[in-house]
């Protein structure tokens, strides 16, 4: 099975031990990673600002980078959900029947890590050990446009250390949305300030989730409120283990 990193945006250029971790982690599973160089933005910005045509030649550029994986994994339900899910949307608007085609073959072979992980290898217990008290938040993508349900709890769950505790409505968005942040600061701030009362709640240690971007907004505002509680991204605590510990 060729299997091929989509490691994102912020991934790339603000938390690249996060990619490093998917890498480890699926090598440890016996997969072999791929990281093709030709990869960029999956075009999400643009789409949900209503540039449909500017992301044109975004998602084209992505489905010919990835064309010929079996598997394209990402560590983020935001950007696998734009794949899955928007670059359908974008290829129709272009009215370049290739490109959909292109599109129609290469978005059901987007997986978030922990859909690859459960539903791709079949595996829950990865081998992990975090000796930590952890809280997950569901981010939305990943809770409501790709219904990853509770894949990453169970991973969560068997992690040998780990203590997870539940975050209270955990179901709520933190309110980064990407621009709507930039475009409703005021309101994304207060929808983070109640994440971030819920999280303190716990007690945890450290707050896990699926994507950095979500994490960047709520570890940002932890920060300020001087916290204590640690981001930690979902993959970073699965790649751990007693002899390389996180």
């Amino acid at each position: 099975m060729r299997v091929a990193l989509m490691v994102t945006c912020i991934n790339d250029a603000l938390y690249p031990d996060t990619g490093k971790a998917v890498v480890t982690l699926l090598r440890r599973l016996g997969v072999e990673v791929e990281f093709p160089a030709g990869q960029t933005c999956c075009a999400q910005p643009m789409v949900n600002t209503g540039y449909l045509d500017e992301a044109v030649p975004v998602v084209r550029n992505f489905v010919d980078t990835f064309a010929g994986y079996d598997a394209v994994v990402t560590p983020s339900g935001s950007c696998a959900g734009c794949a899955r899910h928007q670059h359908s949307i974008v290829a129709r608007r272009s009215g370049d029947a290739g490109l959909a085609a292109a599109v129609e073959e290469t978005s059901p072979k987007v997986y978030e890590l922990s859909e690859f992980l459960v539903d791709v290898l079949g595996v829950t217990d990865v081998g992990a050990y975090y000796p930590h008290t952890v809280t997950y938040h569901p981010t939305c993508h990943s809770l409501r446009m790709l219904g990853v349900g509770d894949r990453p709890r169970r991973l969560l769950e068997s992690v040998r250390g780990l203590t997870l505790l539940e975050l209270p409505a955990a179901d709520q968005c933190c309110g980064f949305g990407g621009t709507f942040a930039v475009k409703n600061s005021d309101t994304s701030v207060a929808m983070g300030t109640d994440k971030v009362r819920h999280v303190q709640d716990t007690g945890a240690e450290v707050l896990v989730a699926g994507d950095n971007s979500c994490l960047t907004h709520i570890g940002g505002l932890m920060t300020r409120q001087q916290s204590g509680v640690r981001p930690v991204h979902l993959a970073e605590i699965l790649a751990a283990t007693e002899a390389d510990p996180a």
